[in-house]
């Protein structure tokens, strides 16, 4: 007997509904049936389509007959699966472009379906949720549901539980959502203000830049609705970034920024502040509070962002971490962070793919990101076919297996609905959801370029087209729900308000501009370079330095660690217990430990951090069986602050975004972002560029980030020597960051603590060991932790002044290999003075040994070459060093030479030149 018999009896619903489960997961169906269905699929695909015959076991050959009715259930299912998988390829989404082609189409003909199924009814359509019924309704639902103004993809996500929430949510009411009159009347409303708001501003302010929305504006009440319906769904806070296009907009109509106030900035006043160079308008921040329509009070801010397209991004990610951390650690989604992109910077911008590689890591995840794509479909003049070798711009998303939403942006209740549906998906899941606004825009790239140069059929259509607002109002009209002067009285009303706004606005003479987050900066001065060299108190009690190194210098006694480990952390206990020599990891712990035991939060972050590059670290230890991790910082007794650190993904330019964000968020944590090699942190410098040197001029912003780059020339070559200190120093001004460069673990403990005692933060930037982590005589005694402070300037404690006739003024590494020519030379007449600190530079101290010395020369060493490290900063920025002797390498377009030899060669002619001014001959 055919062992498949059965298929002439059984109900065919409960076949359509197994075989779509094995289309979604073939490893969730029975054995058996996978393999029968596994058969069908090899008929169908080795036949025409119209047999009824298929292989079941291909092995033997043999075949059975598949009676007609459920084999076109099966095909019906099939066509189903392709509307879910393909779909999104058929939409109705692109409002001024023709859809591009795309095969194989959804015809009929392609399952093995005719003109003549129309009318059958089949039980598949229980697995859209509308009952058994004809295939002609299967397919209008399914053209609905898939191929309308809103395409989904999603069929790639693993995770079942996901993909049946997706497809229950757009089953229902066909994927749209039915709005109340009272609902469309404030979309509409929304949608006024985009539209009037930008249309005000090209009458008053003809021929300046602002970046509009036009083409655009459904991105107004999709973030109004986002924020109204996310208050309701528990969310306090709105960490928001995004770069031009729309900005000003979204400021006014959406965070409550007064209209006078974006004025005051296009009429180019000057700002109230002498010392704050502040920048374009459409590049500040904001911070609010805002009161929804339900009467929940929400925190909205929207951080400030470069022109350098998608770096606010991981900035955002940052600033929401750290609120999650420091306020909402039992419910992380009550701080929502949403990221607006343009097409074709989320295509282009690698920043975005080590964004999302973000979104699910320990040490960086932010419980799900809302990303919108306001999709231009033009990068400035570049067609979009000429930005991406992608299908769409969105698809980094797929690498995290985030549903993706393309939205016509001429339906707004489409685009509204897929907000709702994305915030919805990211409390649920607390995944990362993307929607891809298809707009155009209006205008050229800045409102003062003309487009039609480079895309002139396409601007031709724009220009006949109607913006969503008027599309929507005849929609609302025919409904009946607004008659024709409605909006004209909408807009009468609101351009009003904002003439009011603009009169008020001119009488005042200069703009004042809010600092962003200024509630987290309470109590935080912002100082000026002749505070930034005041002394700070960091001492630190010695009983309690030995409370603190009891713990992190014993292991659990329970557990089993590699003898190594053992090894380390019992020289440490001799190190403070017995030797009174404190070695620089000792002293980076100890650092830590004394923060946290005063109530601040340290967190670190970088590529292998928790052990250190170079295995000096151990922050992180593991069990040896278990691989457990052992914080010693988090044991402290007694109440403490909290102690993270975490090996980042190999990223320079997120990572670094990130902790900035981290640290513009929660003044009282240490945050430390540490380089691998200090050079590698060449792949974040635009955020170096764009944040960390130049916010505090730009935007008001303080912001206490320390970078750790590991610096010294060990014959490494030329990309493991440089940390390129002149790049840093070439990027301080006035009063703008800390640069420093230590040689000590004391000074380098006083240093951290100086970040989080000050009254103020500074960015720190300091060029670490990597020899000196183990040189025997880098090294510091417990005394000289506990009372002090940082040193600047340490000057030469073996030299007696009136023996001295050469004053060599040195920084890093470079003083130990000097300080050994200086013994092995018994020079009495040579003083080694070590600036530590290069930025502020320490110029009176740095006079006072000039002058106590009366030395017959100073010298400036450096090991790095004439054209890099610190020489040519102590030129231009201390009138002293004008007269100084020069002892460096040679000018070099590499930080230093591949072969060893030749390095250290270099070296010693470096050294021998500080010696003795006639062997001048470095190569």
């Amino acid at each position: 007997m055919d062992k498949y018999s059965f298929l002439n009896a059984a109900n065919t619903a409960f076949f359509a509904d197994l075989y779509d489960q094995y289309l979604q997961s073939p490893d969730s169906v029975e054995p058996s049936w996978r393999a029968f269905f596994q058969g069908f699929d090899f008929g169908v695909e080795n036949t025409d389509g119209s047999g009824e015959t298929i292989y079941v076991e291909k092995t033997s050959e043999e075949t059975v007959t598949v009676p007609e009715n459920v084999q076109k259930e099966f095909q019906v299912v099939r066509l189903i699966d392709a509307y879910r998988t393909r779909g999104h390829l058929f939409t109705k989404t692109n409002p001024v472009r023709d859809r591009r082609k795309y095969t194989p189409s959804l015809a009929l003909e392609n399952f093995g379906l005719s003109q003549a199924d129309l009318n059958t009814v089949f039980n598949a359509g229980e697995i859209i949720g509308i009952g058994p019924n004809t295939l002609s309704n299967i397919i209008v639902h399914l053209e609905e549901i898939y191929c309308d103004s809103v395409g989904i993809e999603y069929m790639y996500i693993r995770n079942p539980e996901e993909r049946e929430w997706i497809q229950a949510r757009i089953n229902f009411n066909s994927n749209r959502t039915k709005f109340s009159v009272d609902q469309k009347k404030h979309i509409l409303k929304k949608l006024n203000q985009a539209v009037s708001f930008e249309s005000f501003l090209h009458t008053k302010y003809v021929g300046q830049k602002r970046f509009s929305l036009e083409g655009g504006e459904s991105l107004i009440p999709a973030l109004d609705a986002l924020v109204e319906k996310a208050a309701n769904l528990g969310v306090k806070e709105f960490v928001m970034g995004m770069a031009h296009r729309g900005r000003l907009s979204t400021l006014t109509n959406i965070f409550g920024k007064s209209p006078k106030d974006i004025f005051s900035e296009f009429d180019g006043k000057d700002y109230e502040e002498a010392v704050f160079d502040g920048d374009v308008k459409y590049h500040l921040g904001w911070t609010s509070k805002r009161k929804t329509d339900s009467g929940k009070d929400i925190n909205m801010n929207i951080a400030p962002n470069p022109s350098h397209l998608e770096t606010v991004g991981a900035v955002v990610e940052g600033i929401t971490r750290a609120k999650q951390d420091r306020h909402y650690q039992e419910n992380t989604s009550e701080v929502l962070p949403i990221i607006v992109h343009g097409d074709a910077a989320v295509a282009g911008q690698g920043l975005v793919y080590e964004i999302v590689q973000m979104a699910k890591l320990d040490g960086y995840k932010t419980g799900g990101t809302i990303h919108i794509v306001v999709n231009n479909q033009i990068g400035f003049t570049t067609n979009y076919l000429d930005a991406r070798s992608s299908t769409y711009c969105t698809d980094v998303g797929k690498v995290t297996l985030s549903p993706v939403l393309h939205v016509n942006a001429d339906d707004a209740e489409a685009v509204v609905h897929a907000t709702n549906f994305a915030l919805d998906f990211r409390m649920n899941f607390k995944r990362d959801v993307f929607i891809d606004l298809l707009g155009y825009r209006k205008y050229g790239h800045n409102e003062g370029d003309e487009p039609r140069f480079t895309q002139p059929k396409l601007y031709k259509a724009i220009a006949k087209h109607k913006n969503p607002r008027d599309i929507y109002a005849e929609k609302l009209i025919t409904e009946g729900i607004i008659d024709a002067d409605y909006v004209s009285k909408l807009e009468k009303e609101y351009k009003a308000s904002l003439e009011e706004e603009l009169e008020d606005s001119r009488k005042q003479e200069k703009t004042v501009i809010t600092p962003f987050m200024q509630d987290e900066w309470a109590g935080f001065e912002r100082v000026q370079e002749d505070e930034m060299m005041v002394t700070v108190d960091t001492a630190y009690p010695k009983d309690k330095l030995t409370e603190i190194a009891e713990i992190i210098t014993k292991l659990p006694s329970d557990k089993k660690f590699l003898r190594k480990i053992e090894r380390l952390i019992d020289q440490r206990h001799k190190m403070f217990f017995e030797n009174n020599k404190l070695d620089w990891a000792m002293g980076e712990l100890l650092a830590y430990g004394s923060l946290l035991k005063e109530g601040y939060d340290v967190r670190m972050s970088g590529q292998d951090v928790e052990r250190g590059t170079f295995s000096h670290r151990h922050a992180v230890i593991k069990v040896e069986d278990s691989e457990e991790e052992v914080l010693l910082l988090n044991n402290l007794k007694g109440d403490q602050g909290d102690f993270y650190i975490y090996n980042s993904l190999l990223s320079e330019y997120g990572v670094l975004g990130f902790d900035y964000g981290y640290a513009m968020a929660s003044p009282d944590t240490l945050m430390i972002w540490e380089a691998q090699f200090g050079d590698f942190s060449n792949g974040a410098q635009i955020m170096i560029d764009q944040y960390i040197s130049s916010a505090e001029d730009k935007w008001k912003l303080q912001n206490g980030l320390v970078m750790l780059l590991p610096h010294g020339y060990e014959g490494q070559g030329a990309e493991h020597s440089s940390a390129r200190m002149e790049r840093y120093l070439q990027l301080c001004a006035k009063d703008n960051m800390f640069v420093a460069d230590v040689t000590t673990p004391a000074n380098m403990f006083h240093l951290l603590r100086r970040q989080m005692k000050a009254k103020y933060r500074k960015p720190l930037v300091v060029f670490t060991p990597k020899s000196l982590l183990r040189h025997p005589k880098a090294v510091s005694s417990v005394e000289e932790f506990a009372t002090g402070s940082f040193q600047t300037v340490i000057d030469d404690a073996d030299a007696k002044a009136t023996h001295v006739k050469s004053l060599v003024f040195c920084t890093g590494k470079f003083y130990y290999d000097l300080l050994e020519e200086k013994e092995k030379q018994d020079r009495k007449d040579v003083a080694l003075v070590r600036v530590e600190q290069l930025f502020p530079i320490p110029a009176a101290e740095m006079d006072k040994l000039i002058k106590k010395y009366k030395a017959d020369e100073v010298v400036w060493a450096q090991e790095e070459p004439r054209n890099m490290g610190a020489l040519s900063h102590m030129i231009m920025n201390y009138d002293s060093a004008k007269t100084f002797r020069f002892a460096s390498r040679r000018a070099y377009g590499a930080p230093a030479a591949g072969s060893a030899t030749r390095s250290k060669r270099r070296h010693q002619e470096v050294i021998d030149y500080v010696f003795d001014k006639t062997k001048n001959n470095q190569r």
